[in-house]
């Protein structure tokens, strides 16, 4: 007996290659959620747009045999992303001998763009105009208001929403933001010192003035998504964002990890070390982010340029105390640092890395790489993965 549609689950992708427009190997973050009948369809159509977004163009019955769905569910599924504009025919595969070659379909790469925005910047808030495939068609930016007020950061906020929007050439899929601080599954920022927000419902609000989808997430666990998406890490890793502060980013067996007060990986207001240190924009003396936010380094380094190899090595042994214990719970594999390259090079590095196998119990720990990632704009294109994720359920 053939097992129904609604239970099929994702199988592995090998047999076409890498198109152009292809991102590889399916990379879909696992749920623990089993699908329940009234749910099918949305897991459906989720798992056909996932294996296009990553494998390409293929036609109907090479999407029935990779997804396990039974080709009239392809049909429909297919005839009504067509409709939506979400999919489209674009030819048909050369084929030897007789019969009729199948037509090829594909996500509408260029028929829908998304805007994404990072707020995580020290100088500056960036954003672009995205294609689906995270390729960014515009970019704009607006300086970061001077101080924290929270009235200031929304206005410079929607500015560049709408200067963006403004700058698009296709419909909107949607908009995606990553912000500093402890960010809600609703979007409501809880807290975010550095942009003066409490309790602010971002994703809402915004929502509301764009009259437009928005998904608001942490800086840092927008990064993480990239990386995981795009990018070359592996099932347990952490993602470490450091800019105007410092937060990290968490995928454990495939699954992002966010913590019942959606605060996981909120590593900068961890103090490191017993010596004092600089006052925090929290209130507190030494936390990790006063230590090594890029302000800071950038500014003792400027000071003193002769000492810029022990600034960098202090920086990275302290971002190692901090992590140290998170290493060892969480059994991790990588560490990927995304920032200035020249100031998280090979001296806060190796600095970090010593330290790490220092802290953690020798030969266990000791093959756990620290390495910066290979990815541009990490920030806007999590951000893609955000409005991809939450839209057509692609990720």
């Amino acid at each position: 007996m053939s097992e129904p549609d609604e239970l099929r689950t994702p199988t592995s992708m090998d047999h076409l290659g890498a198109p152009a427009h292809a991102f590889g190997p399916v990379r879909r973050l696992r749920s623990r959620a089993k699908v329940l009948p009234e749910h099918a369809r949305g897991h459906n159509r989720a798992l056909v747009l996932q294996t296009l977004y990553h494998s390409g163009a293929m036609s109907r019955a090479d999407l029935s045999r990779e997804t396990g769905l039974t080709r009239v569910t392809i049909s429909d599924l297919v005839a009504e992303f067509i409709a939506d504009g979400i999919v489209v025919e674009i030819g048909v595969r050369e084929t030897v001998g007789p019969g009729k070659p199948p037509i090829l379909v594909d996500i509408d790469r260029g028929g829908h763009q998304i805007i994404g925005i990072d707020l995580s910047g020290p100088t500056y808030f960036e954003g672009a105009v995205m294609s689906l495939d995270g390729d960014v068609v515009e970019r704009r930016t607006v300086a970061r208001p001077d101080d924290m007020d929270g009235d200031a950061a929304y206005a410079a906020t929607l500015a560049l929403a709408r200067e963006l929007v403004a700058a698009s050439t296709r419909p909107l899929l949607g908009v995606g933001i990553g912000a500093q601080g402890i960010v809600r599954s609703d979007g409501v920022v809880l807290s975010s010192p550095n942009l003066g927000w409490h309790g602010f419902p971002l994703e809402s609000r915004l929502g509301l003035d764009l009259d437009l989808p928005v998904i608001v997430r942490n800086d840092a666990n927008a990064a993480v998504l990239a990386e995981y998406t795009f990018g070359e890490e592996r099932s347990d890793f952490m993602l470490i964002k450091i800019g105007r502060g410092v937060g990290a980013g968490l995928i454990t067996g495939s699954q992002p990890l966010l913590g019942s007060r959606f605060a996981a990986g909120e590593i900068g207001h961890v103090v490191v070390g017993t010596d004092g240190g600089p006052r925090c924009v929290c209130g507190k003396d030494g936390c990790l982010e006063a230590w090594v936010n890029v302000t800071r380094l950038t500014a003792a380094i400027e000071e003193d340029p002769s000492a810029r190899d022990d600034i960098l090595r202090d920086a990275g042994a302290r971002m190692a105390i901090g992590i140290a214990p998170i290493v060892a719970a969480l059994d991790l594999s990588d560490i990927v640092l995304s920032g200035p390259p020249e100031l998280l090079g090979d001296v806060l590095i190796d600095a970090a890395i010593s330290t790490l196998r220092a802290r953690t119990l020798e030969g266990i720990f000791d093959d756990v790489a620290i390495r910066l990632t290979h990815q541009d704009d990490i920030v806007l294109r999590g951000a893609a993965v955000m409005v991809l994720s939450g839209q057509l359920g692609v990720s």
